[in-house]
């Protein structure tokens, strides 16, 4: 991976800090983003101690800030001339139903929105860098949930569980209609479930549900083993060309019939260029 540039979100812990050592270790040029300027700076640290990759550089940005995300890509563009991988990992569960700056519901702007708005304002220089890949981490979690177009920001009545659950099949959806959009441009969106990962999930839950996730985690894999598949999307050969597509373990796998509704897919990318103010290139 040298010479090609990587741009990852939510990089300073978990999957996104594992999924950044490997690549440095293979010696990319690592674009780190991330809220925490502080974390930022010591995952930077560390991580060049451990690889001896000096080609590290970190962007602040809260990703379920629209105007943060449009300042971060800005600052990225006048930088970088290519981008080769784009992972999309930043992500979250939260207790108690709150609003983003935006006034939108935290899990489903940072979750979703914080996805499509980054890959979309990015996406010019990934055609020009093609071939390139864009990688998105999703989860089982896209099971526990349909879309609810009567609902998105769950005003009505929160649960933090469906909430999450939708937001994560919309990373699916929004995967296939990406693909769908960006075939035959030398683009491949694709996205992945890392597993049941033993990390700071759920951190913010009380009572019973904390309880329950700490019961469960002897069971968790590593956030080491869980960043195996999306370097692998970023990075290996066996997956040239393909796109649209949903991995668990370096293998292609299915999704729920929900996430294959590729009417709900468009139907989500219209609401969420509504919701960004952003229209897409492609």
């Amino acid at each position: 991976m040298k010479n090609k540039i990587i741009l990852i979100t939510g990089a300073t812990s978990g999957i996104g800090k594992e999924t950044a050592r490997i690549l440095a270790g293979m010696g990319a040029e690592l674009v780190l983003v991330a809220r925490d300027e502080e974390k930022l700076k010591n995952t930077i640290s560390e991580i060049g101690k451990t690889t001896g990759n000096t080609k590290l550089e970190y962007i602040r940005c809260d990703l379920s800030s629209m105007d943060d995300i449009r300042q971060m890509t800005g600052n990225f563009l006048q930088k970088h001339k290519r981008l080769d991988v784009l992972i999309n990992n930043a992500g979250l569960i939260v207790p108690e139903f709150r609003k983003t700056v935006d006034g939108y519901e935290y899990t489903f702007a940072l979750n979703h929105l914080g996805y499509f708005l980054t890959t979309g304002l990015l996406i010019e220089i990934l055609l020009k860098s093609a071939p390139a890949r864009i990688v998105s981490v999703s989860s089982v979690a896209h099971t526990w949930s349909d879309i609810q177009f009567d609902d998105l920001m769950f005003e009505k009545k929160y649960n933090p569980m469906k909430a999450y659950g939708q937001s994560k099949l919309a990373n699916i959806l929004f995967t296939r209609e990406l693909a769908r959009r960006l075939n035959g441009k030398g683009v491949t969106a694709n996205c992945l479930h890392p597993g049941a990962v033993n990390t700071r999930f759920g951190s913010e839950f009380k009572g019973v549900f904390k309880a329950g996730i700490e019961l469960f985690k002897p069971f968790m894999v590593s956030p080491q083993k869980a960043a195996e598949t999306p370097v692998y999307l970023a990075t290996s050969s066996d997956v040239e060309g393909i796109s649209g597509a949903y991995f668990v373990k370096k293998r292609q796998a299915k999704t729920s019939r929900v996430a294959q509704d590729m009417e709900k897919a468009r139907k989500l990318w219209e609401i969420s260029e509504m919701l960004t103010g952003f229209t897409y290139p492609v």
